[in-house]
């Protein structure tokens, strides 16, 4: 079982998000339930915790001012922020403190559930046994770990992942990885990167909260411009087009 805490200055969602929810089901347990952001932080100081869903507007400690300490800490605690506002500043904010998901009240079962089934996926990945380091001669193990390690960068990190820090990632030289990456999966890095942010960007594009130049920033680009030629280059549509079509 992953430890989750959940932190809400409002008791009765407390209450509800920990007492009706199948965490089990999902292979969590509720750690502990705190109704602001520092007693949440002296939790995590000494206890571990796998996994936080906080509210975002708390006294003492906001979610948000909870995930930049945690970030700014290195902490790898898996953060969800809940929130009673469509904000894009909010979810700008929350991409650049490695938030993994930003989730509107009133809570819907369904989303809660998809959610942590992808956080779930991810710890189990992260946590499955390290494969000892195949010798010279035996690489196709050591290949699908380096092009599995890159693509799951470019999953997590699609806002801001570039060439350089993945290579960092694997040990590898820029150049020599880019070669790597295509002689092993037949599409260009960059390529992979822009299907993933398009991919995301379709998803929020289900949320009609969401205008397309916050989108866009969201997902990578600066420049909107950018963002939608590359939009319809992918999908056929631009991305008003992809909304009023979906």
């Amino acid at each position: 079982m992953y430890r989750l805490i959940i932190v809400d200055d409002e008791a009765e969602i407390r209450a509800g998000l920990c007492n009706y929810f199948p965490w089990n089901q999902l292979g969590f347990e509720v750690a502990g339930q705190f109704e602001n952001g520092l007693q949440a932080l002296e939790y995590i100081e000494s206890c571990p915790v796998d996994v936080l869903l906080c509210d975002i507007r708390m006294p003492f400690m906001s979610g948000l001012e909870l995930a930049k300490e945690l970030n700014a800490r290195g902490s790898q605690v898996k953060i969800l922020l809940l929130s009673g506002y469509r904000e894009f500043d909010y979810a700008r904010e929350a991409l650049e403190y490695g938030v993994k998901d930003y989730i509107i009240k009133p809570t819907k079962y369904d989303e809660l559930i998809k959610s942590f089934s992808k956080i779930k996926a991810e710890l189990d990945r992260e946590k499955a046994p390290k494969e000892p380091a195949e010798k010279a001669g035996e690489g196709i193990g050591y290949n699908e770990k380096v092009i599995a390690t890159v693509k799951n960068y470019l999953q997590d990190n699609f806002q801001t992942a570039t060439l350089e820090e993945a290579a960092q990632l694997v040990h590898m030289n820029p150049f020599y990885l880019s070669k790597f990456f295509k002689d092993k999966t037949g599409e260009n890095f960059s390529d992979f990167l822009i299907a993933v942010r398009m991919e995301r960007a379709a998803r929020f594009l289900n949320d009609i909260a969401y205008k397309t130049y916050e989108i866009s920033e969201m997902v990578g680009y600066s420049n909107p411009k950018n963002f939608t030629r590359t939009f319809k280059k992918y999908f056929g549509k631009t991305p008003k087009e992809f909304r009023n079509f979906s």
